[in-house]
């Protein structure tokens, strides 16, 4: 499947939520003369169309020959679309969409096969079927997302004219009334409005029902509404002037945006009384990570007991790839005939509002396991994703490269508010400022934040808080971003899980600065980035390749210099004697959406002379021999002597190999094999005693390099070992299997004999 593009964040307000609203199916106008006989790229004329669509996003229209006309996505690339945005005035594009993901356009298609190099100055200059002549209809439209940078100079402007007589409704919000909750987010209650020139309008609640209240709180980000006291909003509204701009509202309660829902305009400039005298008024119901009586953002949100559904990958709260859980394991859905009505149900289902995007073509890479489902066809009025229609995979069916995702409206809280960034090169790096409470003319404070113990898990969380995405890298120290006048520490000890929406959610020292170095070179800093990898262990190589070796100590130096060996190694009889290894193959694929690399630079990788190669980062992976309640009875650990693509998906090319003193990483779609015969890829157990155990092999442990899922980074396998053999078996990733089914797991009473089932 190819994969589509995000929707652009909709503008907020700290009063209220604002979503944009684009009419569907309104047209532009168009405002060219006829064509004349001049050159082809000449005649032309460029806009963005569609739901949902932004100022730089949207199905892409072309006006030819006096009319307008869309582009079909057969062999549509970012190079078609870099060539396109540059039509429109902006400096390139940073993606595309296929399958009328902007919805399907009118008339004619005027491109087809259309094949740009990118550098191409016009649509003209790249190859295609020619003007008009196509074989595709209108569900394969083409859709851009450009860069959000303006060519400089360029006049043209990217707005959709719309006549006069045309309506348009650009923006909707949730105007708090209760004075209480006028200053409390998020905005659960209050009058429903829309955008109407410069000012705020009200909807008349003439044919207004709960369905219709459903709609408007699953744009807002709530899962569901609630009545309201109608009576006190009609003596409000009585007090008021009020000045109506819609009317005869009557959603089906399963559209995702309320442009979809039929409803009709008051005509005319002057103020119009609605009938009876009341706007719409909607209270919505909270899910549970933003109730007001929860720590909102403080805990990872627990499933519910039975719940079988969660996102793994995404960013932001309210987004990533769809698992569902099957059988007490947990799988992916296929993307096919994947739609906005399923995605909703997903995001409801967990407690936040409709969904602003469904994503497919693993978008929020790739998962593992099974796929549990294809072609999920729910109707929107569903309250589990399970009760919608479905079909099992077959051998054919899908691949992980098809997974399904969900970007979800979430409420919106103001985190980004008290959080910035200062002196970096882009906005996505820089040093954190947050905002401490105000001064005495009611400004914002904003201070710094110490870089010690600052690292990849709270810069994830500021880059979250920032609405940036990923961290690619926490900095303790950022004296070369020093532009900004601001000097005071005011937050230090800052420690999060990773998971937190907002640094306030940390863990830090309260009521005082513990800081050893105070000044502005040392205060926090982020690089966020977009994309992120995810790396994951192959369970079933670990489990199949394991096996015991003594090996003499004569031939064990290196790797003693490498504290690759237990601890009662140094006092072995060297050079007799030998150490027992548990020995097995690790073989580690990068299934995220950006490239594996080390933390450290080439100019400061370590040469290690005994075995002659470089490392690139000390600690890569930890190997454990546990009890059955936890305790640790041998250890091991990996270096990352050489981070390759060994071997790679098919059409995937390798970036990455250590010969030559080359770069090292992993390739999104590739692995790398650390075999089971080289130094160091064991666990001593030579000190074990016979008993049964789990193994467990954690990928970058200490958080050294951001992936978008740390959860999925341990790999446990069960094994007995009799003081002679060794039997490993059931090895799956950490959180591949139910919490019921991890409770067998850590409950197993062991093998009786060598027949493992």
């Amino acid at each position: 499947m190819r994969s589509s593009v995000g929707v652009a964040r909709a503008r907020r307000e700290p009063l209220a939520l604002l979503c944009s609203l684009w009419l569907w199916g309104v047209a532009a106008q168009p405002s060219t003369p006829p064509p004349t006989a001049a050159s082809p790229g000449a005649r032309l004329r460029f806009r963005l169309a569609g739901y949902p669509r932004k100022h730089n996003e949207g199905r892409i229209e072309v006006f030819y020959n006096q009319e307008w006309g869309t582009v079909c996505d057969d062999d549509f690339t970012l190079a078609n679309a870099h060539v396109l945005c540059r039509h429109l005035g902006f400096v390139g594009a940073t993606g595309w969409a296929h399958s009328a993901k902007y919805g399907k356009g009118v008339g004619r298609i005027w491109l087809d096969n259309v094949v740009c190099g990118g550098s191409e100055k016009s649509i003209v200059d790249c190859k295609s079927r020619g003007w008009g002549n196509s074989d595709c209809t209108h569900e394969e439209d083409a859709g851009v997302v450009c860069k959000d940078e303006r060519i400089p100079g360029f006049v043209d402007s990217n707005v959709i004219e719309v006549s006069t007589e045309q309506n348009q409704v650009e923006e909707l919000r949730l105007r708090p009334v209760v004075a209480s909750a006028r200053r409390r987010l998020p905005v659960m209650e209050g009058i429903v409005e829309v955008r109407y020139k410069d000012s705020w309008a009200q909807i008349c609640d003439e044919g207004w029902d709960s369905r219709s209240s459903r709609v408007v709180c699953g744009m807002m980000g709530f899962p569901a509404e609630r009545k309201v006291n109608r009576n006190f909003y009609k003596l409000y509204a009585e007090r008021q002037q009020l000045n109506f701009r819609l009317h005869s509202v009557a959603c089906a309660g399963t559209e995702v945006h309320i442009s979809m829902c039929p409803f009709e305009f008051y005509r005319g400039n002057v103020t119009t009384t609605c009938k009876g005298g009341m706007p719409a008024v909607v209270s919505c119901v909270p899910g549970p990570l933003f109730a007001t009586s929860s720590p909102r953002g403080k805990k990872r949100p627990q499933r519910q007991p039975g719940q079988r559904l969660r996102l793994k990958g995404g960013a932001k709260v309210g987004e990533g790839r769809v698992e569902v859980l099957r059988h007490g394991e947990w799988g992916t859905v296929c993307d096919d005939r994947w739609s906005l009505l399923s995605a909703s149900v997903v995001c409801r289902e967990l407690g936040f509002g409709s969904a602003k995007e469904a994503l497919t073509g693993a978008r929020m890479g790739q998962g593992m396991g099974p796929i549990h489902v294809n072609e999920v066809r729910c109707t929107g009025t569903e309250a589990s994703l399970w009760s919608c229609p479905y079909k099992n995979i077959t051998e054919e069916g899908c691949k992980h490269s098809e997974d399904a995702g969900v970007r979800c409206n979430i409420p919106y809280m103001g985190y980004e508010t008290t959080i910035r960034l200062s002196g970096g090169r882009s906005r996505f790096e820089g040093r954190v400022e947050v905002a401490v409470g105000a001064d005495g003319e009611g400004h914002l404070r904003w201070g710094l934040i110490c870089g010690e113990g600052w690292g990849t898990l709270e810069a994830a969380v500021a880059c979250r808080q920032l609405g940036l995405g990923f961290a690619n890298h926490g900095l303790q120290e950022t004296w070369y971003w020093d532009a900004s006048n601001v000097t005071e520490m005011v937050l230090s000890g800052v420690k999060c899980a990773g998971h937190e929406m907002s640094l306030s959610h940390c863990r830090h020292h309260s009521g005082h600065i513990n800081c050893k170095n105070m000044g502005t070179r040392f205060a926090a800093g982020v690089i966020c980035s977009e994309t992120a990898s995810d790396l994951l262990l192959h369970a079933a190589l670990v489990q199949e390749t394991a096996y015991i070796e003594d090996r003499p100590l004569h031939m064990l130096y290196c790797a003693a210099e490498e504290n690759c060996l237990a601890s009662s190694a140094r006092h072995a009889n060297w050079p007799y004697g030998h150490r027992r290894l548990l020995r097995f193959s690790s073989q580690i694929h990068n299934n995220g959406r950006a490239d594996f690399r080390p933390k450290a630079g080439r100019h400061s990788w370590v040469w290690h002379e005994c075995h002659g190669h470089y490392h690139s980062m000390d600690i890569f992976t930890h190997y454990d021999i546990l009890t059955p309640n936890g305790t640790k009875v041998a250890e091991g650990h990996k270096a990352s002597f050489c981070l390759e693509d060994t071997e790679c998906e098919e059409d995937v090319a390798k970036r990455y190999e250590c010969a030559n003193f080359g770069e090292q990483g992993i390739t999104v779609g590739c692995w790398d094999l650390y075999r089971h015969d080289i130094d160091c890829q064991w666990i001593d157990i030579t000190d074990v005693k016979p008993g049964n155990y789990i193994l467990q092999v954690v990928i970058n442990p200490n958080f050294e390099v951001a992936e978008s899922d740390f959860t999925n980074n341990a790999m446990k396998c069960n094994c007995k070992y009799d003081g002679h053999r060794i039997w490993v078996h059931n090895c799956h990733i950490g959180d591949a299997f139910s919490e019921e089914a991890n409770w067998r797991f850590e409950q197993y009473p062991g093998q009786l004999n060598n027949q493992v089932m």
